[in-house]
């Protein structure tokens, strides 16, 4: 009967208990309690010793310089073999590419030469054959120049993003600077992050996510750059089209030119989809980096005594 009625007792302070509590009895990211409250917490960004934002921004000038001067050295590592790779790329495989096409396109302008000067001295039975060898080579002279076009379109495409790529080192840099320096677990206003979202960016910065940030920038910077060059391969192929339909609109060379067209559209519409989306991610991301903002707070695994008016004990578990 006695453990009957200790029960009874125990069920009713522990249902009473809430209507004598405070109406907010914890603040939300914040438990007051000192012991709890600089608890570490494992982070992307591991802490560092070294906190000149200076210094950090200076490295980070390199590529994957301010990851080794805070010590994050595989982060950094990553940064400086991508950059390295993209550099490789854009100025000397780019280049040596270019040679080759200028090398292969000049045999054919001599031919070009030779089949024009014979044309002039040709007799009435030659001058059909000679015109349709002049023709091939003419086509592949174009055909080389076609090639020579879309590679260097590509190497400013390239290089918008291996801009954007230094950029996010920057932006990840002052990030874990920043990190190591203010890092808190106190609740974000969903709504604000929202609305600073708008504005690309922005929304992860509220939230002191500055390397992700960096990602943006680098989508939209390459995304961009992607867009405006595939819109000029689109008008060079188009006014190729317009010049191959009063010469020969049957060719091969001709359907060549015609899916060329078709490509380089398909590929500026992919990456204003790409931008589309890039933006509507951003946002989403910034609102569920707000909402899980003091996710590693460890007030919500607390146990937490009140005796205001009455016996509380509070398990909070508010994900």
């Amino acid at each position: 009967m006695v453990k009957s009625l200790a029960y009874i007792a125990l069920f009713l302070c522990l249902g009473l208990a809430p209507l004598y509590a405070q109406s907010d009895p914890l603040q939300k990211g914040k438990t007051g309690i000192e012991s709890i409250d600089t608890l570490t917490v494992n982070e992307w960004d591991v802490p560092t010793d070294r906190n000149s934002l200076v210094l950090t921004m200076l490295f980070s000038l390199f590529p994957g310089g301010g990851h080794y001067y805070t010590e994050h050295y595989i982060r950094g590592g990553f940064i400086t073999g991508i950059e390295v790779f993209l550099f490789y790329e854009v100025y000397y495989n780019k280049s040596f590419q270019k040679d080759r096409v200028l090398k292969q396109a000049r045999a054919f302008q001599d031919s070009v030469g030779l089949y024009t000067k014979k044309l002039a001295f040709a007799d009435r039975d030659s001058i059909f054959s000679y015109q349709k060898k002049r023709n091939e080579f003419v086509n592949r002279v174009r055909e080389k120049s076609d090639k020579k076009k879309e590679q260097e379109d590509l190497r400013i495409a390239e290089n918008a993003w291996l801009l954007g790529l230094h950029l996010y080192g920057m932006f990840d840099a002052f990030g874990i600077w920043w990190n190591n320096n203010y890092r808190s677990v106190e609740y974000r206003s969903m709504k604000k992050a929202i609305l600073w979202g708008l504005i690309p960016g922005f929304g992860q910065m509220y939230n002191g996510e500055f390397g992700k940030a960096g990602l943006l920038y680098m989508g939209l910077i390459g995304a961009s750059t992607s867009i405006w060059t595939s819109q000029k391969m689109v008008d060079y192929y188009v006014g190729r089209k317009h010049v191959m339909e009063a010469e020969s609109p049957e060719s091969e060379d001709y359907e060549r030119v015609a899916e060329r067209t078709t490509y380089y559209r398909k590929n500026r519409n992919q990456y204003i989809w790409g931008i589309a989306l890039i933006y509507l991610y951003s946002i989403g991301d910034a609102a569920v980096d707000a909402l899980l903002s003091d996710f590693d707070n460890p007030i919500h695994l607390a146990l937490l005594p009140s005796l205001t008016g009455g016996a509380q004990a509070l398990l909070t578990l508010d994900f």
